[in-house]
């Protein structure tokens, strides 16, 4: 079919790039949640429906059909995850209405007397489609929130709440008809900001961003055990309980719990530091408060992201326990509270190996001049790290330092 002497689909397909713009600066202009939503959400899932959206019009008109339920699979997924967002339906179906207009007005400008046949069909074409938009997206929405809701109040929910607050578990499946699992990976995870939900505080676009955070580290969750696992998380982070499998991931390599909480700061975007440890039901409560800790502990101390055990710290989670023991190691080091620049050379020099030339280079000093700061060190102390026995309560006195 054709308006204007040009071929419909082809002059639609053409103009999608430029048209997609419009129709996104239309929907941020007359509508004030997608105004609110993260920049990274417009550009990426929000732009890409709606270049979906224009190209299946073209097909539509050129083949001269209704969508199929693959073509309008898309449209589901978008707005299930808008329902996760908290983005209100009437919100949704307006930008759908929005677009499905200036995409008309896009194929009829120009129209002359003649084009009046193509003109009726394509406009028939257009309200078949929008009937199907409107079906598919409200459909695909509430579906979204019921689960929602359900997993809100539902049996997940209050296995999530028995399994945390140690009720016992007797109790619990009378109560619920519901059973545990037999052993559960507890593991506790911090999530940074988004710098979406940062740069758009304290708007609507804040809230959306993490919510949208949330949801991603959920999925990667998911998809790694291969059902749903009970999650309490919120912008900060939270507890995640997973049933452990026969025979547990590996902590490491593919398929491993590191590499899950790698894939899980990646689709998010942010960093994430977690802690884990297998425990019996009545034992998640205590597994949960120590995986709490040592993620405290990893954020206090200055380590990397990822994925830690209580091995991993053991040092500095006994260091952390008070006790006067803990005060007298802290000691060790004041020496070097009023010369800043000792205390990060010796820390630099620790956490490099005790390379000289790598911590020269990290502090941008020369070589020399870290040699000539150990001694310093020594000489304010009485501890060298070049001493093996200094070495040992140098490294406890630098966590004691941190832990009080």
């Amino acid at each position: 079919m054709s308006i204007a002497g040009r071929p419909v689909a082809a002059h639609l397909r053409a103009r999608v790039p430029a048209l997609t713009g419009r129709v996104v600066a239309r929907l941020l202009a007359d509508l004030p949640v997608y105004a609110g939503l993260p920049h990274e959400e417009i550009s990426g899932d929000i732009a890409d429906i709606v270049q979906h959206n224009l190209r299946l019009f073209a097909d539509v008109v050129e083949h001269r059909r209704p969508a199929t339920d693959a073509e309008l699979a898309q449209q589901r997924d978008s707005a299930a995850e808008r329902a996760e967002e908290g983005v209100p339906l009437d919100a949704i179906l307006t930008a759908y209405q929005v677009g499905t207009a200036m995409c008309w007005q896009e194929t009829a400008k120009g129209a002359l007397p003649g084009d009046l046949p193509a003109v009726l069909e394509i406009m028939d074409r257009i309200m078949v489609l929008q009937q199907q938009l409107t079906s598919a997206v409200s459909s695909a929405y509430l579906e979204a929130r019921k689960i929602l809701d359900s997993q809100e109040h539902g049996g997940r929910h209050a296995l999530m709440a028995a399994l945390l607050t140690g009720e016992p578990l007797d109790r619990f499946t009378h109560r619920t008809g519901l059973r545990p699992a037999a052993r559960y990976l507890t593991m506790t995870l911090a999530l940074a900001p988004h710098p979406d939900e940062l740069n758009q505080s304290p708007g609507p676009g804040a809230g959306v961003a993490a919510r949208r955070k949330i949801r991603r580290v959920r999925t990667a969750l998911d998809h790694f055990a291969g059902t749903p696992v009970l999650t309490a998380l919120d912008a900060s982070g939270g507890t995640v309980l997973l049933p452990a499998a026969e025979p547990p991931p590996p902590w490491r390599g593919p398929g491993g719990l590191c590499a899950l909480v790698e894939e899980a700061a990646r689709v998010a975007g942010v960093t994430v530091i977690a802690a884990a440890e297998t425990a019996e039901p009545e034992a998640v409560p205590a597994a949960v408060a120590r995986n709490t800790e040592i993620v405290d502990l990893v954020a206090r101390t200055g380590r990397p992201p990822g994925l830690y055990r209580l091995a991993d710290v053991l040092l500095e989670y006994q260091l952390s326990r008070p006790s006067e023991a803990l005060h007298g190691l802290a000691q060790l080091l004041r020496p070097l509270e009023a010369k800043p620049e000792l205390l990060r050379t010796l820390e630099t020099y620790l956490e490099l190996g005790l390379d000289r030339r790598a911590t020269a280079a990290a502090l941008h000093i020369h070589p020399n001049t870290v040699d000539y700061r150990i001694r310093r060190i020594d000489r304010l102390t009485g501890l060298s790290p070049a001493r093996p026995a200094d070495l040992q309560h140098i490294s406890a006195a630098l966590v004691a330092r941190r832990s009080v």
